[in-house]
C-alpha cells in the first residue's frame, strides 16, 4: 500500500521527530509513505479566526497535492479533523473521505494495534479535544498504547477535559488557557507518569510550557503518540526522559 504523509504545518516546523517516526512506523508495517511537496497549510488557523476567503485557496492547494493517493495519514487529529469536518464547507467532498488520522490508520485501515512497539516507560495520555469529539478517535489510541511492550500505561484525571489551547482561543485567551493547562498538568503528575502522551503536537506543545514553567516534580516530558509507537528495542525512543 502507498499513502501520503499530511505532517502539518506544527509538525514540520517545530517537530519534525514526529513526522520522521510516522514515516518509519508506517515503513516498518509495509507501507510505502509519499511526501506530496507542494502540501502547506491547511488552512484551519485562517478558518478558526473567521476567515473564509483566506482559507479557501489553502483548501484547494491541499487537495490538488494529495490528489492521487486513496490515503493520507497525518499525526495529528486537529489537522484531520479540519479536512474532514470543514472542506465540504468550500465543496471539497473527496480528500475527507481519504483522510485518516494515524491511530485510525492503523486500527481501522491496517487493521493492527500492536505495531512491535517498545517503549520502557510509565505514560499517561491526554485525547486532544478534536481526535476526541470531531474524529471520534474513542479507544483506537488507548488499544495502541496498551500493546506496546515495556509501556505502563496510567489513567489521566479529567482526561476528556480540554488541555486550554484551543489554537487562536490560547492567544485570546492567554489567561483561562494557561489555567486550564495548569490544571491538566497537574492530572499528569498525579499519576506518577514520566511521559504525557497525546496525538496532537499543539496540545503537547502548549502543555509541555506549561510542565517546564511550573516544574512539577518528578517532571514530566511529552512525547507523540507517533514516536512511542515508532520506538523498538532495537531503534529505541533517543530523546531524553526524565528519571
Amino acid at each position: 500500500m502507498r499513502v501520503a504523509l499530511f505532517v502539518t504545518c506544527v509538525n514540520d516546523a517545530l517537530f519534525p521527530a514526529t513526522g520522521i517516526a510516522t514515516v518509519r512506523l508506517l515503513a516498518r508495517l509495509g507501507v510505502e509513505v509519499d511526501f506530496p511537496a507542494a502540501q502547506t497549510c491547511c488552512g484551519q488557523p485562517q478558518f478558526n479566526t473567521g476567515y473564509p476567503d483566506q482559507t479557501e485557496p489553502l483548501v484547494r492547494r491541499t487537495a490538488r497535492a494529495f490528489a492521487p493517493y486513496t490515503h493520507v495519514v497525518t499525526p495529528s487529529g486537529s489537522c484531520a479533523a479540519m479536512v474532514r469536518e470543514h472542506y465540504p464547507r468550500f465543496g471539497e467532498e473527496d480528500l475527507p473521505r481519504r483522510t485518516y488520522e494515524l491511530t485510525e490508520f492503523l486500527v481501522d485501515v491496517l487493521g493492527v494495534v500492536d505495531v512491535g512497539a517498545y517503549f520502557p516507560h510509565t505514560v499517561t495520555y491526554h485525547p486532544s479535544c478534536h481526535g476526541l469529539r470531531l474524529l471520534r478517535l474513542g479507544d483506537r489510541p488507548r488499544r495502541l498504547l496498551e500493546a506496546v511492550k515495556g509501556l505502563r500505561l496510567r489513567e489521566l484525571p479529567g482526561a476528556e477535559e480540554c488541555c486550554g489551547f484551543g489554537g487562536t482561543f490560547a492567544v485570546k485567551n492567554p489567561d483561562v488557557s494557561a489555567a486550564m493547562g495548569r490544571d491538566k498538568v497537574a492530572s499528569a503528575a498525579a499519576t506518577g507518569a514520566s511521559v504525557l502522551c497525546g496525538a496532537d503536537n499543539s496540545c503537547l506543545m502548549h502543555l509541555d510550557g506549561i510542565a517546564r514553567h511550573e516544574d512539577r516534580p518528578p517532571g514530566l516530558r511529552t512525547v507523540h503518540l507517533a514516536e512511542i509507537l515508532s520506538s523498538t528495542e532495537e531503534t529505541p525512543y533517543r530523546r531524553e526522559l526524565p528519571r
